[in-house]
């Protein structure tokens, strides 16, 4: 924790008061908490003016003395005080500290640190805002404090644009933090779906028994400043030199520039080297491991390594236990390592991709209570109530070939209910399609040309500049989106919707989100197959198997891309496949029109296993209908 500076004498009659405070400061600073409270005491009693400066004081010397747990008695307090400051720099008569912030500005800011430890970002930025607002007129040492925070908050929602033009102003206008060593500009990262996190300097919360904000001079303010300036501008991919100082923040910031770069070995390698050295040194925490685990994972899920990928995660969560056992009386700091819901998520994932849809929809309940406005959640969500549904009717025709009968699935009793069923899946999905299109009408585009990259114009920061630049952050825990990646979640989501909506027998809508998936932009040849699929299957069990008939036409499939396909994790691996799949549903549509003919002649060329024993049921229920072949014999 910060310690306030020592209060200062400035007039005569101040004497005896100043005395107190000086023993009161210098007692906090020992830790002798029952002391400094009955000296805060005396001077409340003596009379001293300086009320909301003495009323802050006694809150955050009770909190130091309670074991810095019972945050929700000093955020009241803090509350209440700023809700009684008529304005934001209110300055107490009484007694006149050195470079002293007032009661509600310290109380504010205090309070916006608790928010962020708690992981309230949002509401944390709207708390510091009016501080923000006023940063060039607070006086040096509290507006260093305050514009760490605020560069914290700004990372910890990834507006990564926004903190980048924050630090320009920092640097800039305010001559807060220096310019970082800069390498080839050549050397541009590639665009990453998810980083790694890395853990970023703590806020504390500001003790001013004196009233006094923190000064420059205290230690690590600078440095974690400058340890923020180097982690925004690695999340924005810029070109910069990081010097390793034997801590395992910057090293850590060190492998998540390797992954940034896509040198994922180098990134494991990072990460192993500071744990072997913090091992070896005694210096390692339950913070360190969960980092380390969860930031291992993610590099093996990087790689398409599942297996190992979720074996990491499960151990960042066997240590983020160690911290998360009981929440409610532990410190601000143990609150804000806590990454449980981050984990689950990265494991979900993983999950999915091991084909364990059960165990990934139960740990994509817990991130979903958080990040309940990030679309691709929901639609993982769904993906797991899909796969689980299959794997079920995959099991129940298995059962049905036995000579055991099985019983019948349980049916749910609400659609609401949180279970991995088409039903909950509609449910999810229809949440993850308004909230992308949302999105999409708010989506910002940011264009950067290579010129500007490397030749930088000189910059002159004001207070709202910084403010202009947007992000793409609707995907929290997960780094801004880019519209590639939008449109293809967009695509994703109707297929799904198409598809959940053919099994629940909802025809309409199963069209009308096919319909919606061939009228994306740059739509994959993938999702264009499913697109047809869908629909041509929604036409005809709507009786409409002419018009079905247009949307599986053989000649399209052959103009598709076969890399899509190899590279999918879905049954169609190659073009042939498709072609087969498309060719036995237009034989479908054939037979329903009476064209048996014509369907049988277009069932003989399909071989491949994927459609082979349908296309033969198929086959024999036209012979069936068509009669016995003259002068044949019955096959």
């Amino acid at each position: 924790m910060d310690s306030a500076e020592s209060p200062t004498k400035t007039q005569d009659g101040e004497d005896e008061n100043y005395s107190l405070l000086c023993q009161a400061h210098e007692q906090f600073n020992n830790s002798e908490f029952d002391r400094c409270l009955e000296l805060l005491q005396e001077l409340e009693t003596r009379g001293e003016s300086s009320g909301p400066v003495l009323r802050h004081n006694r809150a955050v010397v009770s909190y130091y003395k309670t074991g810095c747990t019972q945050h929700s008695v000093l955020l009241k307090e803090l509350e209440a005080l700023t809700a009684d400051a008529d304005a934001p720099g209110e300055v107490s008569s009484g007694l006149s500290l050195k470079q002293g912030a007032a009661a509600a500005t310290v109380a504010r800011y205090n309070r916006a640190v608790i928010y962020y430890h708690r992981h309230m970002f949002g509401t944390a930025l709207e708390r510091l805002a009016p501080l923000v607002a006023r940063l060039e007129a607070l006086e040096k040492a509290m507006a260093a404090l305050v514009a760490t925070l605020q560069l914290q908050l700004l990372l910890a929602t990834n507006q990564l644009n926004r903190a980048e033009a924050f630090l320009d102003y920092l640097q800039y206008k305010l001559n807060l933090v220096a310019t970082a060593p800069s390498s080839n500009a050549a050397e541009e990262a590639a665009v990453v779906g998810t980083a790694p996190p890395t853990a970023a300097t703590n806020s504390s919360v500001v003790a001013t028994p004196g009233g006094a904000a923190v000064e420059g001079a205290v230690p690590g303010l600078g440095g974690s400043l400058q340890l923020l300036q180097l982690i925004t501008l690695v999340l924005n991919r810029k070109p910069v030199v990081i010097q390793e100082d034997g801590t395992p923040e910057y090293a850590a910031l060190k492998a998540q520039q390797y992954y940034i770069m896509k040198d994922f070995q180098m990134a494991a390698k990072q990460l192993m080297r500071i744990n072997n050295e913090c091992t070896q040194a005694g210096t390692v925490t339950p913070q360190l491991s969960t980092c380390i685990a969860n930031n291992m994972g993610v590099i093996h899920l990087r790689v398409r390594h599942y297996a190992i990928a979720a074996k990491f995660f499960q151990n960042a969560l066997n240590f983020d236990q160690q911290l998360a056992r009981n929440l409610r009386q532990s410190t601000l700091q143990t609150m804000s390592s806590a990454r449980s819901c981050e984990i689950l998520y990265n494991l979900g994932v993983a999950m999915l991709h091991l084909r364990r849809p059960k165990e990934a929809f139960q740990c994509f309940l817990v991130p979903v209570k958080q990040f309940h406005s990030n679309p691709r959640l929901w639609l993982r969500m769904a993906e797991a109530c899909i796969m689980e549904h299959e794997a079920k009717l995959v099991e129940e025709e298995r059962q049905s070939q036995s000579e055991t009968p099985s019983t019948k699935p349980y049916a749910p009793q609400s659609a609401g209910v949180p279970e991995p069923t088409l039903e909950f899946a509609a449910l999810c999905l229809r949440s993850a399609l308004t909230l992308t299109q949302h999105y999409k009408t708010r989506f910002h585009m940011v264009a950067v040309s290579s010129e500007d990259v490397e030749a930088p114009e000189p910059k002159d920061p004001t207070q709202e500049s910084w403010r202009h630049p947007q992000d793409n952050n609707f995907c929290n825990p997960s780094k801004p989106v880019s519209l590639e990646s939008l449109e293809n979640m967009m695509a994703a989501i109707y297929a799904a919707h198409s598809f959940v909506s053919l099994r629940l027998g909802d025809h309409v809508t199963a069209l009308e989100m096919s319909e919606k998936l061939l009228a994306c932009e740059r739509l994959s040849d993938a999702h264009k197959l499913l697109g047809h699929m869908y629909a041509g299957e929604a036409l005809m069990l709507m009786d409409k198997a002419a018009e079905a008939r247009d949307h599986l036409d053989p000649t399209f499939v052959g103009t598709l891309n076969a890399f899509d396909f190899e590279t999918r994790d879905w049954q169609l691996k190659s073009v042939d496949a498709a072609q087969n799949v498309v060719r036995y549903n237009l034989a479908v549509a054939m037979a329903l029109q009476n064209d048996l003919a014509q369907a049988k002649a277009l069932l003989a060329n399909l071989t491949h296993s994927l459609v082979a024993n349908k296309a033969l049921a198929l086959r024999r229920f036209m012979d069936l209908k068509l009669g016995p072949v003259p002068g044949g014999t019955p096959s």
